[in-house]
């Protein structure tokens, strides 16, 4: 199986940024300005990697086409530092910054500020920081040396069409859910979206991020509190994270449940702990949302998806 197959079956495609990785600012971080059309939508853009269950469209800065993540787990946006000496950015600020990732690695970076055309939107004064993303930003991962986090997703609803493989961003004012859509219970952890889930019937907080590929990422810590390292198999591989790449493990659940949904025989990745304050126990990746639309608004907090089945779980 090649590597690109393996991380995206299997691994936290994104995990290491849109897992959690934390940016600890020293002071405010301005939020962009977003224009929308008279629509008030981006408009549909395909998937620019449509092999990957992440989201990734093709955006616009200064002039130039450039691959962008979307990526509801990370606190803010990031630009690759390899891009921005390609794009010749000077309008940098200084406020440092640290970055951890699932692999627990940390990187200083600095500040810098882009207007980025997306779809028919634009986001102007958008804040980016700027690390090295490694494998994300390379042909051996995702090639998206962008990420746009929840410093632009917290201001608008995102929409997902994982069937069709494409993806929209409208105004939050004035939106309201189609009839098709159903809700599904969310709170906010910090800036993200956070779920109940049971793992075979133990309650987990989950984090809802669309940068992951997998069904339901756990810390090696959580795996055993809901008895998952019980001699039960475990299956290695790899996940893409901040700057490189790290060793995951996947185990077979029995049930799981994801509000009113229920998976059986899931598959559950473990990653190692991090020893970052507030760094999320548990994922939501992109894989229960898997032939079905979805709709974040981070500012709700609210998540809705289309054909959710009744059914729950206990012991």
């Amino acid at each position: 199986m090649r590597r690109r197959d393996l991380l995206i079956r299997l691994g936290l495609v994104a995990g290491g940024v849109g897992g959690a990785w934390w940016l600890r600012d020293h002071v405010l971080w301005r939020e962009p300005a977003i224009v929308f059309p008279a629509d008030g939508s981006s408009g549909w853009m395909t998937y620019a990697e449509p092999r990957a269950a992440t989201p990734t469209v093709e955006v616009t800065i200064s002039g130039q086409r450039v691959r962008a993540l979307i990526d509801s787990g990370a606190q803010y946006s990031v630009i690759d530092r390899s891009l921005v000496a390609t794009l010749g950015l000077t309008h940098r600020f200084n406020i440092p910054m640290v970055a951890y990732g699932v692999g627990g690695e940390a990187q200083v970076g600095r500040g810098t500020t882009l207007d980025v055309a997306v779809g028919a939107m634009r986001l102007e004064g958008l804040r980016a920081a700027i690390l090295g993303l490694g494998p994300l930003a390379s042909d051996d991962g995702l090639a998206a040396p962008l990420i746009l986090g929840q410093d632009v997703l917290r201001n608008l609803v995102l929409e997902l069409d994982t069937t069709q493989k494409r993806v929209r961003f409208l105004r939050r004012e004035g939106w309201t859910p189609s009839r098709d859509l159903a809700a599904v219970e969310v709170t906010r952890a910090g800036k993200a979206l956070q779920a109940s889930i049971t793992v075979e019937g133990a309650e987990v907080e989950a984090v809802v991020d669309t940068g992951a590929s997998a069904l339901l990422a756990v810390t090696r810590e959580t795996a055993e509190m809901v008895g998952l390292i019980d001699g039960r198999e475990r299956t290695p591989g790899q996940s893409i994270v901040l700057g490189g790449v790290v060793g995951a493990e996947t185990v077979t659940v029995r049930t799981l449940t994801i509000g009113n949904e229920l998976h059986r025989q899931a598959s559950v990745a473990i990653y190692d702990n991090v020893a970052v304050p507030g760094f999320p126990k548990a994922l939501i990746g992109m894989a229960a949302f898997e032939d079905r639309r979805v709709v974040l608004d981070l500012g709700g907090p609210r998540l809705f998806m289309t054909r959710p089945l009744e059914i729950t779980v206990g012991r």
